[in-house]
């Protein structure tokens, strides 16, 4: 039988950064501090972050996920997820009476503010997105038409504009870098007038943490992602090792680690999407080191301290976990 065991000597490398951002901290602590303060059940538009352990745990302390608003009794608590939402929902929200709190990451508003800015001034946009991507959905909701949607090198070829000469883009952010700057690339190419955000889109924390894994890659025989499948940068993560050459897994259940992906490996890196929590991780380093590997080793990495306010009604509360 074959030995499944890591390399006598075998090393676990952490990325830094690795896991949760401040958008999935400040969405956390909106749906922690609603139940703290208004009691279960809270319900919650959508995964609030796409991660499967932080959406297990605040079911169990009341959340309750639903997918879209007619499952809300009238007058309840809503909040609406990291990802964002149309207008059509905001609205929908207003005319029920429904009590919302918005959990929208201020990075994903801010390509909100620059969709409806844009539009104003009489531009058609392309969102360089994943179709069907709650992101997705609510930027490209924020108007009435005048919007195109490209995955793709290959779609931008298919596009059809209205007038080149009024053309911008906007994009998702939790993208890979690489690709989306291949993309710009031949939107450029095509048309040379398009307007491009004053600031890149796709956010801090998944730049870093693309940065990190480009870092950590050479240095290692496997990564393995902390991450659901439905994370879009988790995946983006994923994709990007194994494009650097290294045999690359993602997890989010540390009995979802096969021996044979560690078998032999002298150094395996380990990185987590920005929606995955830190004991997560720190529960696949345990499974790993039941796998034969030994020393844990911090590699170099920016120190991000990035924080974002929490929304007005929520800011003043008893202390998450604390009851009057």
């Amino acid at each position: 039988m074959p030995d499944l065991t890591t390399a006598p000597d075998a090393e676990i490398l952490m990325a830094q950064p690795r896991g949760f951002c401040a958008g999935v901290d400040r969405a956390i602590e909106i749906v922690e501090r609603a139940l703290a303060r208004f009691g279960a059940p809270i319900y919650v538009r959508h995964e609030i972050v796409h991660n499967a352990y932080v959406v297990a745990d605040l079911r169990r302390k009341g959340a309750v996920f639903v997918h879209e608003l007619d499952e809300v009794p009238a007058g309840a608590t809503v909040i609406f997820s990291a990802h964002g939402v149309s207008k059509d929902v905001r609205a929908d929200a207003a005319a029920r009476g429904l009590n919302v709190f918005d959990a929208t990451c201020p990075l994903v508003t801010k390509v909100h503010v620059e969709v409806g800015k844009m539009r104003t001034e009489g531009c058609e946009i392309v969102m360089i997105g994943h179709r069907g991507h709650p992101e997705v959905e609510g930027t490209m909701g924020q108007a009435e038409g005048g919007m195109l949607l490209v995955e793709s090198v290959a779609d931008v070829a298919g596009l059809l504009v209205a007038d080149p000469a009024r053309l911008a883009y906007v994009t998702q952010t939790t993208l890979s870098v690489d690709e989306t700057l291949e993309i710009v690339a031949a939107l450029k190419a095509r048309f040379p007038l398009i307007r491009e955000p004053k600031k890149q889109d796709i956010c801090y924390a998944t730049q870093n943490r693309q940065d990190a894994v480009k870092f950590m890659a050479p240095q290692v025989d496997v990564v393995i992602v902390v991450g659901s499948p439905n994370s879009s940068n988790s995946n983006r993560l994923r994709e990007l090792a194994a494009r650097l050459g290294v045999p690359a897994y993602m997890v989010d259940a540390p009995e979802q680690v096969r021996p044979e992906w560690v078998a032999g490996k002298r150094r395996i890196g380990l990185t987590a999407g920005a929606s995955a929590p830190e004991e997560l991780a720190q529960s696949i380093v345990a499974r790993l080191r039941e796998l034969g590997a030994g020393h844990v080793r911090a590699l170099q990495g920016i120190e991000e301290n990035m924080a974002f306010p929490l929304p007005r009604g929520l800011q003043a509360t008893l202390p998450v976990g604390v009851t009057a």
